[in-house]
């Protein structure tokens, strides 16, 4: 009787002159330490040997250990140009290891060590992959003015229905996170503006500095920046899923224009909500400078919005809109561009999303210091 519980053994022996039979015998498929190949590599390696052959006739169990076993003979075999003979392995052995030779391992696939790279080697690594940022986005960029070209000329592959659809989305569906945000901006400028004005006893002038900071810069900046959390990563993750449905790839297949199709509605429906937007934000923070007028400065209600509305220009109002609305292209267009940059699984499009948010208020930011400057020279 055969114990299974044997340790597993190896006799490599010479069955003529010049062929091997390795004898495998006992329980391989335990947790104890199995024969070493080694055996096998100095029996081939003493003499001339045309080919290894197996005896398993007192094998009582394998596992995967045993497969790796045999396929390191199987090596050793391959490179001293040794006949490999593997008809009396077990039939389960053998397919496992036709498999193995079926799908072999690819070279990259291989655990490398990192490659050292000196540092102007990153400099230049960094330097072209920002050169080709920045070709990819001037490229979207003239596609997209190109498909807006067209729309003028009624030419464009656009429909109107999917523009309403999107202004809905990022109109009156957004007026809620916009009013709460904007309101405490508003209570947060007039709350800070009370407290050092009170000091020189010009209190009045909090309807002022309330008025004019929001209208000027506060409104237009933090409805963008509301937006392009809101709006601008919803529009990156859209798309960025379309393309990796290949949704994107079938519009391409049947002749229509992603850019047409898919950007230009939501650029489209940004650049028409924007200002209303604007416009609603500018009401909701001066009616939180108000409510913290009234409640810490001796202050009437008549005397802080005819205050306001003095303080107010319409160059300044007129300068908050139109940021609004390039702040509204500026989201729209580098939510749809990291969008359409996504890659092809779901991590590539949370990534794309981020960037589309980080990327949107760099934007918007940036943009604000050079109207800045531009309205410092323009006098407006």
């Amino acid at each position: 009787m055969i114990e299974t519980d044997s340790k597993p053994e190896l006799v490599v022996e010479r069955k003529s002159p010049d062929v091997l039979i390795a004898r495998l015998s006992g329980n391989w498929r335990g947790c104890g330490a199995s024969p070493s190949v080694e055996i096998v590599g100095q029996a081939l390696s003493d003499g001339v040997v045309r080919s290894l052959e197996f005896d398993v006739t007192g094998l009582t169990g394998w596992d995967s250990r045993f497969v790796a076993f045999i396929d390191k003979c199987s090596e050793l075999c391959r490179t001293r140009d040794v006949a490999f003979k593997d008809d009396r392995l077990p039939e389960g052995v053998r397919r496992l290891l036709r498999l193995s030779r079926a799908l072999p391992v690819k070279k990259e696939a291989r655990h490398l060590a990192p490659a050292k790279f000196h540092f102007l080697e990153n400099v230049g690594e960094q330097a072209l992959k920002n050169w080709d940022g920045l070709l990819g986005m001037l490229r979207f960029l003239g596609e997209s003015v190109l498909a807006l070209g067209k729309l003028l000329r009624g030419r464009a592959q656009f429909r109107w229905s999917d523009a309403f659809l999107v202004m809905e989305q990022c109109g009156p569906e957004a007026l809620g996170i916009v009013a709460m945000i904007n309101f405490l901006v508003g209570l947060i400028l007039a709350f800070v503006g009370a407290i050092q004005l009170q000091k020189f006893g010009a209190s009045i002038y909090v309807a002022d500095l309330v008025g004019i900071a929001t209208v000027r810069e506060t409104g237009c900046i933090m409805t963008g920046i509301v937006l392009c959390g809101r709006t601008g990563a919803a529009f990156a993750a859209q798309l960025g899923t379309m393309k990796l449905n290949e949704e994107i790839s079938a519009l391409q297949t049947f002749g229509i224009s992603p850019i047409e199709f898919l950007v230009l509605p939501r650029m489209i429906a940004l650049i028409v909500m924007m200002p209303f937007l604007c416009v609603f934000a500018d009401l909701i923070s001066i009616l939180g400078g108000f409510s913290v007028s009234l409640g810490i400065l001796d202050i009437t209600p008549m005397v802080y919005l005819n205050r306001t509305i003095d303080a107010i220009e319409l160059k300044s109002f007129l300068l908050g809109l139109a940021k609004g609305s390039f702040f509204g292209v500026l989201i729209a267009y580098t939510g749809c561009l990291r969008g359409i940059q996504s890659g092809y699984n779901a991590a590539a499009v949370g990534q794309a999303t981020t960037r589309a948010v980080v990327t949107g208020i760099s934007a918007i930011i940036a943009s604000d210091g050079v109207f800045a400057v531009i309205g410092h020279v323009l006098n407006i």
